[in-house]
């Protein structure tokens, strides 16, 4: 099944989430300093667990912080373990 991830911000803070009838399954949240974006949490629901959601959510956050000219501090141990997947991610770390 195709997921629509949708992304909402503020000024400080903002969200990559799935949605599935009205209700939030997936989410990552982060906050922006200083053109840095701190991925503070990543969350999916037990039920859509084990299908790559948590993946996708932070591939969504790396093409916005890259599109942004933004630099990447994963904190959320998901987020750490989905840039250690992609090797070539390094340059958009902190």
């Amino acid at each position: 099944m195709e997921y629509e991830i949708k992304h909402s911000t503020n000024d400080a803070r903002g969200m990559f989430y799935i949605k599935q009838q009205e209700k939030t399954i997936a989410q990552l949240t982060y906050t922006l300093k200083d053109k840095v974006m701190i991925i503070d949490h990543t969350e999916v629901d037990r039920p859509y667990e084990g299908k790559g959601i948590a993946s996708r959510l932070v591939e969504a956050g790396y093409a916005f912080a890259k599109a942004e000219s933004l630099k990447i501090n994963p904190l959320c141990p998901v987020a750490e373990v989905v840039f250690e997947r992609h090797p070539d991610w390094k340059g958009q770390l902190l």
